[in-house]
């Protein structure tokens, strides 16, 4: 079993930045892609973000491009998500999650992640 725990999320203004971490339980961290995804209310969960087991292969959403970055420190158990200039259309419910098949795929695709944590608000206002 993984145990994922995200924090960072908050309140911010358009336009502001957030860093949201994601720490990991367990000796087999650096074998997972890991990924980031989000739901808003009232809409379908969506990928954002997926890197691999040693950063070499990462995927973003089309629309956080530019914005967002993904990193992972294997040594710390941790995968992060940076955004940058956030926008009220980036508002929802952030939650990472874990690949324990395919170490060297980036997957975008939710049902191919195991193991999800209880993931954290991010609130951006206009």
């Amino acid at each position: 079993q993984v145990q994922l725990v995200e924090s960072g999320g908050g309140l911010v203004q358009a336009g502001g930045s957030l860093r949201l971490s994601c720490a990991a339980s367990g000796r087999s961290f650096s074998r997972y892609t890991m990924g980031w995804f989000r739901q808003a209310p009232g809409k379908e969960r969506e990928f954002v973000a997926a890197i691999n087991t040693n950063g070499g292969s990462i995927n973003y959403l089309d629309s956080v491009k530019g914005r967002f970055t993904i990193s992972r420190d294997n040594a710390k158990n941790t995968v992060y998500l940076q955004m940058n200039g956030l926008k009220p259309e980036d508002t929802a419910v952030y939650y990472c999650a874990a690949e324990t098949h395919w170490p060297q795929v980036a997957s975008t695709t939710a049902g191919l992640y195991d193991y999800w944590g209880q993931g954290t608000q991010v609130t951006v206002s206009s």
